[in-house]
């Protein structure tokens, strides 16, 4: 087990660049041992027959498969279109020169 002292919280606070007090470095020195020691204890679970995951809520595609088809004709793809050349929707200009 992992025994860290005030002055390592002290240290690492320094290096982090956090302001910690002498009182809140008494009150972390044993909560973070304790959160090593748990993490250390999970380091110790045998997982040889558990399988890799990335997610642990199974995955399933909710999107419609993607199947080519025709695009709009030119004209169809203006008909509701305010203003156009034929070719291409006409907006009025935005910037000027």
């Amino acid at each position: 087990m992992l025994n860290i002292t005030e002055e390592v919280v002290k240290h690492v606070a320094k290096l982090a660049r956090l302001a910690v007090t002498e009182e809140e470095a008494r009150k972390l020195a044993p909560q973070l041992s304790d959160i090593i020691s748990y993490a250390e204890q999970l380091q110790e679970v045998d997982l040889t027959d558990v399988p890799p995951t990335s997610h642990t809520l199974e995955l399933s595609n909710v999107f419609r498969t993607d199947i080519p088809s025709e695009g709009l004709t030119n004209e169809q793809a203006l008909a509701n279109a305010p203003d156009s050349d034929g070719q291409q929707v006409r907006v009025p200009a935005v910037l000027e020169g």
